[in-house]
């Protein structure tokens, strides 16, 4: 195996793809993670480091045994509800555990980074698609944590040298093509994992929230954007940085928006099932559209995010129906 690269949060959903595509592209991926939300049985292309992110001293450590060229970091609480109800939770896990691997980074030289960061913090934007120059003003704690990252890193690289990629998701979805890891997790808020459990009689029927909203059809509009694409992503980046460049910011998704009925119709499609369902109304706040402009990161990463939509359900269908 070639660089040592660690992928904190690697035991978690888009973190676990991004450490295969590492192994697959010939870096050794190290997972650090404290399983909270992610799964042990997940982590298979490296070691795992069982560590804290508000402990300097394991992190430390970790950095001192394996010298790492660059760091991936995954690791943050990620429910928008969750984060309305407890604030604090979210900046104290996303902002100060951030804060923490930084100083771990800085103590050991490291200069390589990339974060996953979201477009919540553009909150609801008034123009589509959304450009990674699009103001931002994020609605929830959640997205305004990742936007406070954002800004650390960016002053990081001011008076340190930290070479750094923000890599904002819009929906990632579907399953790794070769079935070996997939999107699993207790607390469920995904509406296509919503939707396969459903069918599969896991969960109670699928709410649809909403369908007043002013699309064609009354339900919300999203970009979905193929897990393994981004986890791909990720390495390009990281090849990047570690080749020499300068920090940059890009939007991942895959450009083209599909509303919540299009997702359940393709799932029917796809499994040849219905999908159980009702209608709730909206959640407060909830945008009508959102869907990336991807001009940016296709020109800087050379990459497509091709995957269609059926393509991602049924992935995401042939995990989730095996698990």
């Amino acid at each position: 195996m070639g660089e040592t690269i660690l992928v904190v949060g690697g035991a978690g959903y888009v973190g676990s793809h991004a450490a295969k595509a590492l192994a697959v592209s010939g870096y050794q991926p190290v997972v650090v993670d404290n399983l909270s939300t992610g799964n042990r049985w997940s982590v298979k292309w490296g070691p795992l480091e069982l560590a804290d992110m508000h402990r300097p001293d394991q992190l430390a450590d970790i950095f001192r045994h394996y010298r790492p060229a660059g760091v991936m970091h995954f690791a943050a609480d990620a429910l928008v509800g969750e984060s309305m109800r407890h604030p604090a939770r979210y900046y104290r896990n996303n902002v100060l555990g951030t804060l923490n691997l930084l100083d771990a980074c800085r103590a050991a030289d490291c200069r390589n980074l990339i974060f996953s960061s979201t477009c919540a913090v553009y909150g609801t934007p008034e123009t589509m698609p959304i450009t990674e120059d699009t103001p931002k003003d994020p609605v929830n704690p959640y997205g305004a944590s990742k936007l406070m990252v954002e800004r650390m890193l960016a002053d990081h690289a001011m008076a340190y040298g930290l070479r750094h990629a923000v890599l904002r998701y819009f929906n990632a979805a579907g399953a790794d093509p070769e079935g070996e890891i997939g999107e699993s997790r207790l607390v469920e808020t995904h509406l296509i994992p919503l939707a396969i459990d459903a069918v599969l009689g896991r969960r109670p029927p699928l709410c649809i929230l909403g369908s007043d909203f002013p699309t064609a059809d009354g339900t919300a509009i999203r970009d979905y954007v193929h897990v393994s694409d981004l986890a791909i992503a990720h390495v390009r980046a990281l090849e990047q940085l570690i080749a020499g460049s300068g920090s940059f910011t890009l939007n991942l998704g895959s450009g083209t928006g599909h509303s919540v009925r299009e997702v359940v119709d393709c799932l029917a499609r796809v499994s040849g099932r219905d999908v159980p369902h009702t209608v709730g109304g909206r959640r407060p706040g909830d945008p009508p559209v959102l869907v990336a402009d991807v001009t940016a990161a296709r020109r800087h990463l050379g990459l497509g995010f091709e995957a269609s939509l059926d393509r991602i359900v049924e992935t995401a269908w042939n995990w989730s129906s095996r698990a």
